[in-house]
C-alpha cells in the first residue's frame, strides 16, 4: 500500500501508535516515556510509563488500580501542543473517562477512537462525532452479526429472572469497570430500587463512579451474607466468579452474564450461562459503519477486532481502509 501523508509522522507498531513529532505513544502495551492513554481498561491503560496525559477520569481509575500512576489531567475539548502537533480529548461513550484523541498536525486531522460505543450510558459522556481525515478505529464487534439490541429490553430480562426466583438469586457476569456501573445504573433507571449486592472486588470501583457523579444507589457487599439475606435479589460480580467457590455461597442462583459475546450461543454454553445478556459497551457493527459513513475519513485505519470484515465493508463502499493489527488488546471481558 503506498505510503499516505499521516503514515509520515504517525507509525503503527505491534505494541502500539507512536506520534513521532510528539514523541508519544497511544495506548502502548509497553511502558514508555510519554503515554496518551484513551481509558482505563487494562489493555490500553498500562503501568509503568514515564508521564501519561488522560482524562482526569482515566487517571482516576489507573491511580485506583495502579495505586502510584500520576499523569496529567486532559479534560474533554482541552487541549496542548507538543512539537507541533496540536492534541486533545474528546468522549468515546465506553466507559466513564473514555475519550477519543485528536491529533493535528501538517493540516491534517487524526483521531484515534479507542474503545467507543454509540448508545446511551448513564455512566459515561456520550460519543462525540468529530471530523477527521483518518480514522483510527476499534472493530470487536465489526461484524453484522453483531447488532446489539436495545438495553432496556436485557435489563427487563434480568428483572423478569430476578422476579422468577424470588427463592433464589440472580448473579451478573459483568466486568469491574465500565459494565457492572452500567448494569446498576440501567437498572436503577429502570425502576429497581432495592439494593444491589457486589462481590468485593467491584467496591472501590462502584466508589470512583460515585465520587465522579455517578448515582448507582444502595450497593451492599455479598461476601458474608448469608444465604437467606440474598434470596430475591440481584448480585453483580466479575465473570471469573461465577463458576468458582464463590459463586456456591449464593441461594439458587441463576447465572446471568452481561456481554456482547452473549450473542454468539456458543459463547453463553462454553461460560454455562443460563441468562445470556447482549450489553456491550463497544460498538456493534451499525454503529461501526454508521460512524463511517457520518465521518467519511479519507482513510480508515482498524486497530482490532474483526479488521478484515470491517476493512471488506469500506472496500465495497468505496473507503480507503487497511488493519494496523495491534498486539495485546482483549475482548470486552477479559479487557
Amino acid at each position: 500500500m503506498p505510503r499516505t501523508a499521516a503514515q509520515h509522522w504517525i507509525e503503527p507498531h505491534p505494541h502500539g501508535i507512536f506520534v513521532r513529532p510528539a514523541d508519544m505513544w497511544i495506548d502502548p502495551s509497553q511502558a514508555v516515556e510519554r503515554a496518551l492513554v484513551t481509558h482505563g481498561h487494562a489493555d490500553h491503560a498500562r503501568s509503568g510509563h514515564g508521564t501519561v496525559w488522560a482524562t482526569p477520569e482515566t487517571l482516576a481509575i489507573m491511580a485506583l488500580r495502579y495505586g502510584t500512576e500520576m499523569g496529567t489531567p486532559v479534560p474533554y475539548g482541552d487541549g496542548f501542543e507538543a512539537n507541533g502537533v496540536k492534541i486533545s480529548f474528546h468522549p468515546a461513550g465506553h466507559v466513564l473517562g473514555s475519550a477519543q484523541i485528536l491529533l493535528e498536525h501538517a493540516g491534517e486531522r487524526v483521531i484515534v477512537t479507542g474503545d467507543y460505543k454509540r448508545r446511551h450510558d448513564p455512566t459515561c459522556a456520550a460519543f462525540e462525532p468529530v471530523a477527521c481525515d483518518v480514522l483510527i478505529t476499534e472493530a470487536t464487534f465489526g461484524l453484522p452479526v453483531f447488532n446489539h439490541p436495545p438495553i432496556e429490553d436485557e435489563i427487563r430480562k434480568l428483572l423478569d429472572a430476578r422476579d422468577a426466583h424470588l427463592d433464589g438469586c440472580v448473579v451478573v457476569g459483568a466486568y469491574a469497570l465500565g459494565k457492572a456501573q452500567r448494569v446498576i445504573a440501567e437498572l436503577r433507571r429502570a425502576g429497581y430500587d432495592a439494593p444491589v449486592y457486589i462481590h468485593g472486588a467491584m467496591q472501590k470501583m462502584c466508589d470512583l463512579y460515585e465520587a465522579h457523579g455517578v448515582p448507582l444507589g444502595e450497593l451492599i457487599p455479598a461476601t458474608g451474607l448469608a444465604k437467606g439475606e440474598l434470596r430475591g435479589g440481584i448480585v453483580v460480580a466479575p465473570p471469573s466468579a461465577l463458576n468458582d467457590r464463590w459463586a456456591r455461597r449464593l441461594p439458587e442462583p441463576v447465572t446471568a452474564m452481561a456481554s456482547g459475546w452473549m450473542r454468539v450461543r456458543q459463547r453463553a454454553r462454553q461460560r454455562n450461562v443460563e441468562l445470556p445478556l447482549v450489553i456491550s459497551d463497544h460498538a456493534d457493527w451499525n454503529e461501526l459503519t454508521e460512524t463511517l459513513l457520518e465521518l467519511r475519513p479519507s482513510e480508515t485505519w482498524i486497530t482490532h477486532g474483526r479488521t478484515d470484515a470491517l476493512g471488506r465493508w469500506c472496500e465495497l463502499h468505496q473507503l480507503k481502509a487497511h488493519a494496523l493489527d495491534l498486539v495485546g488488546r482483549e475482548d470486552e471481558d477479559e479487557g
